[in-house]
């Protein structure tokens, strides 16, 4: 009897046994599949789901998934400039330390004296690498012996572009955009515009491409003549560049569109507004947010400072749809300060605002007109701002200068 029992304990405690065993193997696949589909979802929803349970939000949160799962915005970078030149900064979103040391120091000062911060897209960086100081308010490029740099923070890999050509005809090189979207391609493009003299419309733009290893110029195809204006923001969507300018002697705002090769060039009207607003890569969709002083009563005696935010669904149709309108006089009223909208976020309908003393950035929820979190910037901080998304992929585009 006593036999027979001990039979019957281990046949359970064997049984038990191998049925742990098979629900961990279990659970490690079903964790993998679960990382598989979370992979292809965007980011917004992503984050959502880290509510699901306490497992999920730990499979999410785990450093050892992120090369695997979407990133969302981490920060932005910018720079302030004295007498000893320009220092790099990186402001956090979340209130961490800077993920990777802005100013590339694995460059410095070994290959380049001078390292300007130019473009962001999708987690690749843009850099001007310069053999000698240069004056961040001094964009005519060509006067200077420079070579760009396109690098990926997380890997710490950097290719070093080939000098672009330069024309008698159009010396005066002041500003350049990057283009690079993964889902497609492991290969970038960066377009350097070229005008006459500062101040003056485009006449051609200088295309790089990393498949090619080259570059090429194309004239400018446009009738329209567009000034291009100071420190542009570039925004990379659905195969074409879009960048900010104004029409010759119209004070009209404008954005400017070019493909990959520059034989696609047009101009889009933007929505009214008293100056330049900000554009950005949101949802996959191209924004536009701009902000106003508007009257609000028949005797003209009240203003209210307002930012209506844009979306250009339709790319072929060229219209943009009000998404928001947002009152910012109670932000002006807790802080004592007034703002400009400088940058808008990648994964939903917030707007990040730039005090006009230029010490703090502001994010704001425009759906849900709701401050959030309140950023305090370096003194003396130059007004450009190029968000930052990790991008956790190894090679850049099959070419590696390490």
């Amino acid at each position: 009897m006593e036999e027979a029992e001990k039979g019957e304990i281990h046949e359970r405690n064997t049984n038990s046994s191998h049925s742990g065993a098979t629900e961990e193997a279990a659970g490690l696949l079903i964790d993998d599949l679960i990382l598989e589909i979370l992979s292809r979802l965007p980011v917004r929803s992503l984050h959502r789901f880290k509510c699901v349970s306490v497992p999920w939000r730990h499979l999410i949160a785990d450093p050892a998934n992120c090369k695997k799962l979407p990133q969302t915005l981490a920060g932005f970078l910018y720079f302030t400039t004295d007498d000893g030149g320009d220092h790099h900064h990186f402001a956090s979103v979340s209130g961490g330390a800077a993920p990777f040391d802005p100013s590339f120091p694995c460059l410095q000062p070994n290959k380049y004296k001078d390292m300007a911060q130019v473009d962001a897209c999708n987690g690749l960086l843009l850099y001007r690498g310069s053999n000698k100081k240069m004056a961040y308010w001094n964009w005519n490029w060509a006067e200077d012996d420079f070579r760009f740099v396109v690098c990926n923070p997380v890997t710490g890999r950097w290719v070093e572009l080939p000098p672009s050509p330069q024309t008698p005809e159009n010396r005066f090189s002041c500003t350049a955009g990057l283009a690079f979207d993964p889902v497609v391609s492991s290969h970038f493009y960066v377009l350097q515009f070229e005008q006459i003299f500062e101040g003056s419309y485009i006449t051609s733009v200088n295309i790089y491409s990393s498949r090619t290893g080259a570059w090429t110029r194309r004239d400018s195809g446009m009738v329209e003549k567009v000034i291009l204006c100071s420190f542009s923001k570039y925004v990379f969507v659905c195969g074409m560049m879009y960048t900010v300018g104004s029409l010759n002697d119209k004070h009209e705002y404008v954005l400017l569109a070019v493909d990959m090769e520059g034989k696609v060039w047009k101009t889009i009207r933007v929505p009214n507004g008293p100056g330049i607003g900000a554009i950005g890569l949101s949802q996959g969709c191209l924004h536009y947010s701009v902000d106003s002083m508007v009257r609000i009563d028949d005797n003209n005696e009240s203003l209210v400072s307002e930012i209506t935010l844009w979306c250009l669904k339709d790319h072929d149709s060229e219209e943009f749809v009000l998404k928001h309108t947002a009152n910012t006089n109670k932000l002006m009223s807790m802080t004592g300060k007034k703002y400009r909208v400088v940058e808008i976020h990648p994964h939903c309908d917030t707007i990040f605002l730039v005090s006009c003393g230029g010490d703090t950035l502001v994010e704001y929820d425009m759906q849900h007109q709701k401050v959030g979190c309140i950023l305090n910037l370096e003194k003396d901080s130059i007004q450009k701002f190029l968000p930052y998304v990790p991008l956790f992929q190894k090679s850049l585009a099959e070419v590696d200068e390490q």
